[in-house]
């Protein structure tokens, strides 16, 4: 029997919440229901667990820690819980019954590396509600032009619609990290809307063209397309990759797309 206090570990990147007013609002936020499919990544000491298993009959959950992942199973049986002892960043969640609800109070230390991770299984899910730190929600949802723009908001909202929910306070949790939080919900775009002829070649296009902030697009894409090019598609080469839409990304990708046909 697994007992006394856990101690959080700051290689995980643990922080509990226990705030049992911000519990019931992200559990209501998801809104779970019977029969639905739901995996929680990063479930710790239970505080989402609980009141989610009062609402579904199975929950599968993905820890890393072993001494919680023991907690878990002996807290709960295995006709209601399944722990997956693994890291998330390299859980398959494509062997997970689908469609497939995910949620998790993600580690702020590995969060943008996991949220490219859980995006591969999108055309799986219904939705995904996730806590996070407030300046990873911002970059989420950041705007062309805005300071935040960048790489992760090109990726995920070419994939996902995007709402953040609600800020959490760091007292919210133990131990409290120094930041505030967000919830975000992030619902996958229908098929029908992902216009990118290649999304390996998407992706690798705004990877590029983010790999230097301050240069432009005639630099960073360099030897990929040329600057007449760029022009002919209606983009300025002079313009850095934070001033673009995400369909101006997906415009590119699909031009070298072609050409590579």
């Amino acid at each position: 029997m697994t007992t006394g206090r856990h101690v959080a570990r700051k290689r995980f990147g643990q922080h509990f919440l226990v705030d049992r007013g911000i519990i019931e609002r992200i559990v209501s936020a998801i809104g779970p229901h019977p029969g639905e499919h739901i995996v929680e990544i990063g479930p710790g000491l239970g505080a989402l667990t609980a009141p989610l298993l009062e609402r579904v009959e199975h929950l599968h959950v993905v820890e890393l820690d072993r001494d919680l992942s023991a907690r878990l199973r002996e807290r709960y049986p295995v006709d209601r819980l399944t722990v997956h002892q693994a890291d998330a960043l390299r859980f398959d969640f494509a062997t997970l019954p689908a469609p497939l609800r995910v949620v998790g109070n993600l580690p702020y230390n590995i969060s943008t590396p996991l949220l490219f991770h859980v995006a591969a299984a999108a055309a799986r899910c219904t939705d995904l509600h996730f806590m996070l730190q407030h300046e990873v929600v911002e970059r989420m949802i950041a705007k062309p032009s805005e300071p935040e723009y960048g790489r992760l908001s090109v990726s995920l909202q070419y994939r996902f619609r995007l709402e953040r929910l609600f800020t959490v306070a760091p007292g919210s949790f133990r131990p409290p990290p120094k930041v505030h939080s967000a919830v975000v919900r992030l619902v996958p775009r229908p098929m029908a809307e992902l216009d990118a002829l290649n999304e390996a070649g998407f992706s690798g296009i705004v990877a590029r063209a983010f790999s230097m902030r301050r240069k432009t697009l005639r630099n960073n894409l360099s030897g990929l397309i040329s600057s007449s090019d760029l022009a002919e598609l209606g983009i300025d080469p002079g313009k850095r990759a934070q001033n673009l839409p995400v369909a101006a990304f997906v415009t590119i990708a699909n031009r070298l797309a072609q050409r590579r046909n």
